[in-house]
Protein backbone atom coordinates (compact mmCIF):
# COMPACT_ATOMS: atom_id res chain seq x y z
CA UNK A 1 0.00 0.00 0.00
CA UNK A 2 1.10 3.55 -0.11
CA UNK A 3 3.58 4.94 1.60
CA UNK A 4 4.37 8.17 3.34
CA UNK A 5 2.12 9.09 4.89
CA UNK A 6 0.12 7.61 8.40
CA UNK A 7 -2.24 4.96 6.99
CA UNK A 8 -5.60 5.36 9.08
CA UNK A 9 -6.53 2.26 11.30
CA UNK A 10 -9.42 1.20 13.08
CA UNK A 11 -10.90 -2.12 14.77
CA UNK A 12 -13.08 -4.78 14.09
CA UNK A 13 -14.65 -7.03 16.48
CA UNK A 14 -13.89 -10.81 15.44
CA UNK A 15 -16.03 -12.81 13.33
CA UNK A 16 -17.30 -9.30 10.54
CA UNK A 17 -14.98 -10.42 8.34
CA UNK A 18 -16.50 -12.50 5.26
CA UNK A 19 -14.20 -13.28 2.80
CA UNK A 20 -12.36 -10.26 1.26
CA UNK A 21 -15.19 -7.78 2.45
CA UNK A 22 -15.65 -6.20 5.73
CA UNK A 23 -17.76 -3.19 6.92
CA UNK A 24 -17.93 -1.31 9.61
CA UNK A 25 -20.86 0.35 11.20
CA UNK A 26 -22.09 2.81 13.45
CA UNK A 27 -19.62 5.66 15.58
CA UNK A 28 -16.94 4.50 13.46
CA UNK A 29 -18.73 4.55 10.22
CA UNK A 30 -19.87 8.18 10.95
CA UNK A 31 -16.33 9.18 11.69
CA UNK A 32 -14.77 7.90 8.52
CA UNK A 33 -17.80 9.65 6.18
CA UNK A 34 -18.04 12.83 8.33
CA UNK A 35 -15.01 13.76 9.90
CA UNK A 36 -12.11 11.96 7.75
CA UNK A 37 -14.01 12.66 4.40
CA UNK A 38 -13.19 9.56 3.14
CA UNK A 39 -13.44 8.53 -0.71
CA UNK A 40 -14.12 4.62 -2.37
CA UNK A 41 -10.96 3.69 -3.44
CA UNK A 42 -8.78 4.96 -0.09
CA UNK A 43 -6.96 3.20 2.06
CA UNK A 44 -7.29 1.79 5.82
CA UNK A 45 -5.98 -0.51 8.05
CA UNK A 46 -8.46 -2.61 9.75
CA UNK A 47 -7.10 -4.73 13.23
CA UNK A 48 -8.83 -7.29 14.96
CA UNK A 49 -8.78 -8.46 18.46
CA UNK A 50 -6.35 -11.22 17.01
CA UNK A 51 -3.25 -9.28 16.56
CA UNK A 52 -3.56 -9.20 13.24
CA UNK A 53 -3.59 -6.12 10.22
CA UNK A 54 -5.82 -6.16 7.43
CA UNK A 55 -4.91 -3.54 4.37
CA UNK A 56 -8.56 -2.38 2.98
CA UNK A 57 -9.46 -0.55 0.12
CA UNK A 58 -12.81 1.66 0.69
CA UNK A 59 -15.55 0.33 -1.78
CA UNK A 60 -18.56 2.29 -0.86
CA UNK A 61 -19.35 4.60 1.77
CA UNK A 62 -22.53 6.41 3.49
CA UNK A 63 -23.18 7.73 6.55
CA UNK A 64 -24.30 4.71 8.63
CA UNK A 65 -21.49 2.09 7.12
CA UNK A 66 -18.37 1.77 5.51
CA UNK A 67 -17.61 -1.46 2.90
CA UNK A 68 -13.67 -2.24 2.47
CA UNK A 69 -11.78 -5.01 -0.09
CA UNK A 70 -9.45 -6.85 2.31
CA UNK A 71 -6.01 -6.37 -0.26
CA UNK A 72 -3.78 -7.86 2.70
CA UNK A 73 -3.32 -9.46 5.86
CA UNK A 74 -0.26 -9.02 8.21
CA UNK A 75 0.47 -10.15 11.48
CA UNK A 76 0.84 -6.80 13.44
CA UNK A 77 4.42 -5.62 14.41
CA UNK A 78 3.38 -3.09 16.70
CA UNK A 79 2.43 -4.88 20.13
CA UNK A 80 5.30 -5.33 22.65
CA UNK A 81 6.14 -9.51 23.37
CA UNK A 82 5.21 -9.06 26.64
CA UNK A 83 1.94 -8.75 28.82
CA UNK A 84 1.91 -5.65 31.14
CA UNK A 85 -1.43 -5.09 33.33
CA UNK A 86 -2.21 -2.56 35.48
CA UNK A 87 -4.14 -2.76 38.16
CA UNK A 88 -4.86 0.81 39.35
CA UNK A 89 -6.60 2.03 42.36
CA UNK A 90 -9.62 4.63 41.65
CA UNK A 91 -8.81 8.19 41.43
CA UNK A 92 -10.43 11.87 41.94
CA UNK A 93 -11.73 13.71 38.70
CA UNK A 94 -10.92 12.33 35.40
CA UNK A 95 -7.04 11.55 36.47
CA UNK A 96 -8.27 8.28 35.58
CA UNK A 97 -8.77 9.15 31.84
CA UNK A 98 -5.25 10.42 31.59
CA UNK A 99 -3.67 7.66 33.13
CA UNK A 100 -5.72 5.10 30.48
CA UNK A 101 -4.31 6.97 27.66
CA UNK A 102 -0.84 6.80 28.63
CA UNK A 103 -0.92 3.19 29.55
CA UNK A 104 -2.05 2.72 26.04
CA UNK A 105 -0.14 4.32 24.37
CA UNK A 106 3.14 2.96 26.29
CA UNK A 107 2.09 -0.43 25.77
CA UNK A 108 0.39 -2.13 28.46
CA UNK A 109 -2.27 -5.47 27.44
CA UNK A 110 -4.97 -4.85 30.34
CA UNK A 111 -6.11 -2.15 33.01
CA UNK A 112 -7.64 -3.16 36.07
CA UNK A 113 -9.15 -0.88 38.37
CA UNK A 114 -9.28 -1.80 42.00
CA UNK A 115 -11.13 -0.50 45.29
CA UNK A 116 -8.57 0.47 48.12
CA UNK A 117 -8.71 1.72 51.35
CA UNK A 118 -7.81 5.15 50.82
CA UNK A 119 -9.47 5.60 47.64
CA UNK A 120 -11.57 9.05 47.80
CA UNK A 121 -13.90 8.40 44.68
CA UNK A 122 -15.97 5.02 45.17
CA UNK A 123 -18.81 5.34 42.91
CA UNK A 124 -21.56 2.81 43.13
CA UNK A 125 -21.87 -0.24 40.86
CA UNK A 126 -24.36 2.09 38.49
CA UNK A 127 -21.79 4.71 38.01
CA UNK A 128 -18.82 2.48 37.80
CA UNK A 129 -20.93 0.83 34.92
CA UNK A 130 -21.00 3.99 32.82
CA UNK A 131 -17.28 5.03 33.57
CA UNK A 132 -16.16 1.35 32.30
CA UNK A 133 -17.83 1.98 29.31
CA UNK A 134 -16.37 5.35 29.12
CA UNK A 135 -12.86 3.96 29.33
CA UNK A 136 -12.79 1.33 27.01
CA UNK A 137 -13.24 4.17 24.72
CA UNK A 138 -10.91 6.16 25.78
CA UNK A 139 -8.55 2.64 25.65
CA UNK A 140 -9.90 2.49 21.69
CA UNK A 141 -9.17 5.88 21.02
CA UNK A 142 -5.89 5.79 22.20
CA UNK A 143 -4.89 2.35 20.50
CA UNK A 144 -6.15 4.52 17.41
CA UNK A 145 -3.64 7.31 18.04
CA UNK A 146 -1.19 5.30 18.77
CA UNK A 147 -1.16 2.49 16.39
CA UNK A 148 -1.70 -0.70 18.66
CA UNK A 149 -2.42 -4.16 16.98
CA UNK A 150 -4.84 -4.15 19.09
CA UNK A 151 -7.75 -2.41 21.60
CA UNK A 152 -6.45 -3.12 25.37
CA UNK A 153 -9.04 -4.43 27.86
CA UNK A 154 -10.65 -2.29 30.67
CA UNK A 155 -11.49 -4.63 32.85
CA UNK A 156 -14.24 -4.44 35.75
CA UNK A 157 -13.82 -2.73 39.06
CA UNK A 158 -11.95 -5.54 41.88
CA UNK A 159 -10.74 -5.23 45.34
CA UNK A 160 -7.91 -5.10 46.39
CA UNK A 161 -7.44 -8.79 47.99
CA UNK A 162 -8.97 -9.92 44.06
CA UNK A 163 -6.32 -7.41 42.41
CA UNK A 164 -3.51 -9.31 44.69
CA UNK A 165 -4.65 -12.65 44.45
CA UNK A 166 -4.33 -12.14 40.09
CA UNK A 167 -0.79 -9.91 40.36
CA UNK A 168 0.33 -12.94 42.18
CA UNK A 169 -0.43 -15.48 39.03
CA UNK A 170 1.89 -13.07 36.59
CA UNK A 171 5.37 -14.09 35.93
CA UNK A 172 7.15 -10.66 37.44
CA UNK A 173 4.22 -9.21 39.33
CA UNK A 174 4.44 -6.51 42.23
CA UNK A 175 3.06 -3.64 43.90
CA UNK A 176 4.57 -0.05 43.87
CA UNK A 177 5.01 1.04 47.47
CA UNK A 178 7.03 4.44 48.71
CA UNK A 179 7.40 3.43 52.36
CA UNK A 180 9.97 0.85 53.59
CA UNK A 181 10.77 -2.21 53.57
CA UNK A 182 10.96 -2.56 49.59
CA UNK A 183 12.74 -3.72 46.68
CA UNK A 184 14.39 -1.02 43.90
CA UNK A 185 11.88 -1.16 41.01
CA UNK A 186 15.52 -1.59 38.42
CA UNK A 187 16.43 -4.89 40.48
CA UNK A 188 12.91 -6.58 40.29
CA UNK A 189 12.97 -6.32 36.78
CA UNK A 190 16.75 -6.79 35.79
CA UNK A 191 15.78 -10.13 37.63
CA UNK A 192 12.33 -10.68 35.90
CA UNK A 193 14.14 -9.82 32.57
CA UNK A 194 17.40 -11.80 32.90
CA UNK A 195 17.11 -14.09 29.94
CA UNK A 196 13.73 -12.78 29.03
CA UNK A 197 12.80 -15.22 31.51
CA UNK A 198 9.51 -13.69 32.70
CA UNK A 199 6.81 -12.64 29.84
CA UNK A 200 3.56 -11.57 32.21
CA UNK A 201 4.13 -8.48 34.15
CA UNK A 202 1.56 -7.23 36.39
CA UNK A 203 1.63 -4.30 39.18
CA UNK A 204 -0.64 -2.30 41.18
CA UNK A 205 -0.61 1.38 41.46
CA UNK A 206 -2.26 2.83 44.92
CA UNK A 207 -4.32 6.25 45.26
CA UNK A 208 -3.25 9.70 45.65
CA UNK A 209 -2.66 8.35 49.27
CA UNK A 210 -1.40 5.17 48.29
CA UNK A 211 -1.89 2.06 50.00
CA UNK A 212 -2.35 1.20 53.83
CA UNK A 213 0.56 -0.73 55.54
CA UNK A 214 -2.25 -3.12 56.11
CA UNK A 215 -2.24 -3.50 52.69
CA UNK A 216 1.29 -3.70 51.95
CA UNK A 217 1.71 -6.33 54.43
CA UNK A 218 -1.14 -8.22 52.75
CA UNK A 219 0.68 -8.30 49.24
CA UNK A 220 3.97 -9.52 50.94
CA UNK A 221 2.15 -12.29 52.92
CA UNK A 222 0.49 -13.32 49.12
CA UNK A 223 4.38 -13.68 47.93
CA UNK A 224 4.02 -10.35 45.90
CA UNK A 225 6.65 -7.90 46.15
CA UNK A 226 6.71 -4.20 46.91
CA UNK A 227 8.61 -1.95 44.52
CA UNK A 228 10.25 1.51 44.49
CA UNK A 229 10.02 3.92 42.00
CA UNK A 230 13.08 5.57 43.81
CA UNK A 231 13.37 8.46 46.11
CA UNK A 232 10.91 10.91 44.83
CA UNK A 233 7.19 10.53 45.28
CA UNK A 234 5.37 10.46 41.95
CA UNK A 235 1.84 10.96 41.79
CA UNK A 236 -0.96 8.04 41.35
CA UNK A 237 -0.91 9.15 37.51
CA UNK A 238 2.84 9.43 37.16
CA UNK A 239 3.91 6.61 38.86
CA UNK A 240 2.27 4.11 35.73
CA UNK A 241 4.37 5.72 33.18
CA UNK A 242 7.56 5.07 34.89
CA UNK A 243 6.51 1.51 35.54
CA UNK A 244 5.34 0.69 32.35
CA UNK A 245 8.28 2.53 30.37
CA UNK A 246 10.81 0.55 32.73
CA UNK A 247 9.54 -2.68 31.89
CA UNK A 248 9.67 -1.52 28.01
CA UNK A 249 13.17 -0.99 28.23
CA UNK A 250 14.16 -3.63 30.21
CA UNK A 251 12.48 -5.97 28.31
CA UNK A 252 13.74 -4.27 24.48
CA UNK A 253 10.74 -3.23 23.47
CA UNK A 254 11.32 0.37 23.21
CA UNK A 255 14.05 -0.34 20.59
Amino acid sequence: MGGGYAVPRFFIEKGVLSGDSVSICGEDARHISFSLRAKPGEEYVLCDDEGYEYQCVIESIDSERVNFRVVGKIKSDREPDVSVTLYQALTKSDKFDSIIQKAVELGVRKIVPVLTSRCVSRPDGKALLKKNERWQKIAKTAAMQSMRGIVPYVSDTVDYETAISEIACADCGFVCYETEPHRALSEILKEASLDRRAESYAFLVGPEGGISEKEADYAKSNGVALASLGKRILRTETAPVCVISSVMFFTGNLD
